[in-house]
């Protein structure tokens, strides 16, 4: 649930999930898949309904972030496709390897190279005028540095803090602690930001997120305010690999300042308020 009448012009700092949220994470990895299903049988499962190996696929990469934090992003994402071509060839009796070992290694490099939404580089760019703009990502330090100077070239991230850089994996309530950390020390940003009497918190963080279970949950049960970037997300066929929303939002594990479709109508939202805010100076 969201607030009827949020102000967002009384933060300072926005921290984004980065895949998912600023770049098209699932047609990357959708993208990369294809090699496994260009071995498959027509009939198989996957050729009907592509979705189903993306959300495999991500279930596998969730199990070793959890069974190995310390697994780089890159390596994490090869070991998945490499246990998801093995699962299927088990499944459908096929002998032999289904994907080349460059197919594997090239998907580990995929998060520097998957391309960002088409509104993502100029709502940064609007947003990055009024706040300071942090990432806080499960990819490694390689990938996220060519995502920022490829895909996201052209916007301003004032810091950017990596699972690998971390030691764990969100929904680890230890990568958003990290974030707190790191704000305050590179920013002065309190969290949560100190009250400021009838004009409310000021000068806080606010999250802005894509994926329910990963950021939007943890986030929420540590106090820390969010922006839910659905895409598309806040219907059963949306869902892809960012969670339940109608089950979450039924346990009362998600709690929103906003929902918007894309990024970019976030950011118009944020202009209209600032604008009426000068207006009124």
């Amino acid at each position: 649930m969201a607030p009827t009448n949020p102000d967002f012009t009384t933060y300072t700092t926005l921290s984004f999930d980065c895949y998912g949220t600023l770049i098209d994470w699932e047609r990357g990895i959708t993208a990369d898949l294809a090699p496994l299903l260009t071995h498959l049988p027509p009939t198989h499962p996957f050729h009907a309904t592509p979705k189903l190996a993306l959300l495999r696929f991500n279930a596998l990469s969730e199990h070793l972030w959890a069974t190995q934090p310390k697994l780089a992003y890159d390596a994490n994402l090869t070991e998945a496709f490499r246990l998801l071509a093995q699962e299927v060839a088990q499944e459908s009796g096929i002998k032999g390897p289904l994907v080349s070992e460059e197919d594997l290694q090239k998907i580990g490099t995929g998060p520097g190279r998957w391309p960002a939404f088409t509104d993502t580089v100029d709502a940064l760019k609007r947003l990055g005028s009024r706040y300071k703009l942090v990432i806080l990502s499960n990819v490694n330090e390689a990938n996220i540095a060519r995502a920022v100077a490829g895909p996201l070239a052209g916007a301003r991230f004032d810091a950017v803090y990596t699972a690998e850089a971390i030691g764990s994996y969100k929904p680890a309530k230890a990568n958003f602690e990290y974030l707190f950390a790191g704000v305050k020390k590179e920013f002065g940003v309190e969290q949560p930001a100190a009250d400021d009497g009838e004009k409310g918190t000021k000068g806080g963080l606010l999250h802005v997120a894509r994926s329910l279970t990963a950021d939007v949950v943890p986030a929420t049960e540590l106090g820390l305010k969010t922006v839910w970037i659905a895409r598309g997300g806040d219907t059963p066929e949306g869902y892809g690999t960012g969670g339940d929303y109608l089950k979450l939002k039924g346990e009362g594990k998600v709690v929103f300042e906003g929902v918007f479709q894309t990024l970019g109508e976030f950011a118009d939202e944020v202009e209209r308020q600032f604008g009426e805010k000068e207006k009124k100076e």
